[in-house]
């Protein structure tokens, strides 16, 4: 009996039909029929420390001793391959110690995309990241580049699916036509409710790829799961999200990296408070806990971040809990705290127009809030941007 068969047949004897529902990640699906749908062939992995399988076993040390197949190259994003970097540090190429593959860097100077020379003499490129369910994190886009160039060279494409951590919910606008960055390049909403495997089905359509493309599915997910609920083993997808609830907060208190508020980079919450030296935050956190915000609570706290924004500084700052993490809407959480922070900050909170744009999807947030316009007419926008989205979406789920 294969390792992953005997991990799931104790849990099974342990806890009896709570075991029976763990899901099973596409990596565990590949592992228990045996690697079959790669014997024989050349295979390159884009991976990092996500990509564990039900014991906890990184998919390159399982891939390395399946023994039916070649690992002969694995790719790595953003945060690197093992996730240690913080965000926007380029990182070079590598050989791993332990298997002595070569490490083929994904987020160097000038180089997001695989070259033909790092595809060749492979037969299949296999993806396998946790992503956290927002359009500005980084590691869909290197999926999706991936996909193209594995398309210009022929090779057949294999996403390992791995749960929405934040479920199936929609919000925030989709990407305006002519936005095209590494962090604003999908046409879906800002947290799009979609998989890996589902938006390699989007982007093959979206872009017209001549790709062959198969999703390993995962086996006990739906849409209406978050990661605490799968018994999948978590680790940190990035330096700074580190916990359910920041992955719940992120696509909203991301926003935030697009102005002069801090996100708690350099505090032991990042992504679960936002504050600055200057902000009226007692009022503001006042303010938003009447403000009708499903699933969320708001606090005072000041904290002095150790680097990034305001270093050193103490900060006045909102505290957010999350209450009912389905009920949480983080971009509703996000402009209202942006309109109170230009209503009462209005001569120190600043919002790049640009940078703004590339995270919420369009200039609606920075324009309307110029122009006057509150929080309901902004998320109005935001629902008549992202309702032909939510149509189109259902043809390319995978999962209830």
């Amino acid at each position: 009996m294969r390792p992953l068969l005997t991990a799931f047949a104790l849990l099974f004897a342990a806890s009896g039909a709570r075991a029976a529902a763990l899901t099973l990640t596409g990596l565990d699906v590949l592992e228990r029929d045996g690697f079959r749908q790669l014997a024989g062939k050349r295979v390159g992995l884009i991976t990092n420390q996500t990509s564990v399988d039900l014991n906890g076993v990184n998919a390159v040390d399982a891939f390395h001793k399946a023994g039916n197949f070649t690992l002969a190259a694995v790719f790595s994003p953003e945060h690197g391959f093992r996730g240690t970097e913080e965000g926007g540090v380029y990182i070079e190429s590598s050989t791993d110690p332990v298997t002595g593959v070569p490490v083929y860097s994904l987020y160097g100077k000038g180089r997001q995309r695989p070259t033909p020379e790092q595809l060749k003499g492979l037969d299949v490129l296999v993806f396998d990241i946790q992503d956290i369910g927002a359009r500005f994190y980084t590691y869909l886009t290197t999926m999706g580049y991936a996909m193209e160039e594995a398309s210009k060279a022929g090779l057949r494409f294999m996403v390992l699916d791995r749960p929405n951590p934040i479920g199936g919910a929609v919000e925030g606008p989709v990407l305006d036509k002519d936005l095209d960055f590494f962090t604003a390049y999908f046409p879906v909403p800002t947290r799009h409710g979609f998989t890996a495997g589902e938006m390699a089905l989007f982007h093959r359509e979206n872009k017209h790829l001549p790709l062959d493309l198969e999703v390993i599915k995962m086996e006990n997910w739906d849409h209406s799961m978050f990661f605490d609920r799968t018994g999948v083993v978590w680790t940190n997808p990035s330096p700074n999200i580190r916990s359910l609830d920041a992955e719940v907060l992120y696509p909203g208190l991301g926003c935030f990296e697009a102005t002069n508020v801090s996100v708690g980079r350099g505090t032991d919450r990042p992504f679960l408070w936002f504050g600055a030296p200057w902000m009226k935050a007692e009022k503001i956190a006042s303010k938003l806990n009447k403000a009708g915000l499903a699933g969320v609570k708001f606090s005072y706290l000041k904290l002095t971040p150790s680097k990034d924004v305001y270093e050193g500084k103490e900060c006045g700052g909102v505290a957010v809990e999350v209450t009912d993490k389905a009920a949480v809407r983080a971009l509703d959480v996000f402009v209202n705290a942006a309109w109170l922070l230009h209503k009462y900050n209005k001569g120190d909170f600043e919002m790049k127009p640009e940078e703004m744009r590339k995270m919420t999807g369009t200039g609606d947030l920075y324009n309307m809030l110029q122009a006057g316009a509150g929080p309901k007419p902004i998320l109005e926008a935001f629902g008549r941007s992202n309702a032909p989205f939510k149509a189109e979406a259902a043809q390319y789920r995978l999962y209830k």
